[in-house]
């Protein structure tokens, strides 16, 4: 029988940390939504509170006897243990870190029952209006006609910003599994293997190791300008040649559900040009230095302004992927999360603190030579930060 990772007092510990947020933002009751169903990008808060994941996929194909597959919530009530709603035949209790489960083939109506039973009106926190689609949303209204709903989608997402201990052991767990699939999937492009077939020698090692993947995007030569040459799977069957800059990433939930995401460029065959080299070089130097640059209580404002410094001393042109993420990091968790590390997307009041976990990037181009993008993970320590992801920098 499988055992629940994480013991009772952790999920205790966060289970006071967010009744302490929501009684701060003037809530009694929350009601917390996730999506799993094979889908890994919102699952995290209901994870993260009760350690629940269901396999019902499906979303949106409703039936007159189903409704709501993949979206379960988690009830929050001021001195009461979390209830969940699961949207999974026989959850099982072993896993859930509460006793208060129920199941449901229509979570929507059964949450509403849940709040009628408890007699909750007036203001209730709603977690999860960015992803919980309007039909739902609709559905759940018309049903709690004494209920004020208020979105909250970060009540959740705000405390689990710091990570414990033992989420930081996942961490380092995760960063082990992920370097070995990113020296593969490097590997494998550098020595000439279809983006396919490197991508896959990297997800068997993800796979075997117990962790998932959310994408492995690839590129190289004539479409390195592109952050992947084939949208839908992130990698085409086609192979580089030898003198081909080539770039790889792995990420998605690598041990317990907890995201990393590294990347590197290198170049097929291990004999870059001069220009290649200085590009990709250049490009490890600006992510060592914004490394180096971390430590607790500093604005992440100030990194990525010396970044955007940096970038314009390289003289660094931009790609696709430079004009998509305008930014040189966020925050990692359970999925990629706040804080941004960046002067359009970032916020004024954000400072590095110690226990964050953070992914650390940077993408420029070059004329006539290509474009290059590495990304580091790390955890923010109370010195400065330990790297998670030891994938080397440069491959010759």
């Amino acid at each position: 029988m499988a055992a629940r990772y994480f013991p009772i007092d952790e999920y205790e510990h966060r289970w006071r940390l967010v009744h302490a947020e929501m009684e701060r933002r003037g809530f009694d009751t929350a009601v917390v939504w996730g999506r799993s169903g094979g889908n890994y990008c919102r699952c995290g808060d209901v994870l993260y509170l009760v350690n629940y994941y269901g396999n019902s996929s499906g979303q949106g194909l409703d039936t007159p006897f189903t409704n709501a597959r993949s979206f379960a919530a988690v009830i929050l009530e001021k001195g009461k243990a979390p209830e969940l709603q699961s949207d999974e035949a026989w959850p099982r209790k072993d896993l859930i870190a509460t006793d208060r489960i129920a199941w449901s083939r229509n979570t929507i109506d059964a949450v509403a029952q849940s709040l009628k039973r408890r007699n909750v009106k007036g203001p209730v926190a709603l977690v999860g209006t960015d992803f919980l689609p309007m039909k739902y949303w609709r559905q759940l209204e018309a049903a709690t006609p004494g209920v004020e709903w208020q979105a909250a989608d970060d009540l959740v997402r705000t405390v689990r910003r710091i990570k414990t201990t033992r989420e930081l052991d996942c961490f380092r767990e995760g960063g082990r599994i992920v370097t070995r699939a990113l020296n593969l999937l490097m590997e494998g492009l550098i020595a000439g293997k279809s983006e396919a077939e490197a991508a896959g020698d990297a997800a068997r090692e993800v796979v075997r190791a117990g962790g998932a993947i959310h994408m492995i995007p690839c590129s190289h030569g004539d479409m390195i300008e592109y952050f992947v040459r084939e949208p839908l799977p992130g990698y085409g069957h086609h192979a580089s040649k030898p003198g081909d800059l080539v770039r790889g990433w792995v990420y998605g939930p690598m041990f317990q559900g907890y995201y990393l995401d590294p990347g590197r460029t290198a170049v097929a065959g291990r004999r870059p040009s001069n220009t290649q080299a200085e590009l990709i070089e250049t490009g490890v130097g600006i992510i060592e230095k914004l490394i180096a640059a971390i430590r607790p209580g500093k604005p992440l404002m100030e990194v990525a302004q010396s970044g955007d410094r940096m970038m314009a001393e390289a003289g660094a042109e931009k790609d696709q992927a430079a004009e998509k993420f305008p930014l040189y990091g966020h925050g990692l968790g359970l999925f990629f999360e706040h804080p941004y590390i960046s002067t359009v997307m970032g916020n004024l009041k954000d400072v590095f603190e110690e226990g964050m976990v953070m992914g650390i990037e940077i993408f420029m181009a070059r004329k006539g030579v290509g474009s290059v993008g590495l990304e580091q993970n790390v955890i923010v320590t109370p010195t400065g930060t330990e790297l998670l992801t030891t994938s080397p920098m440069i491959w010759w």
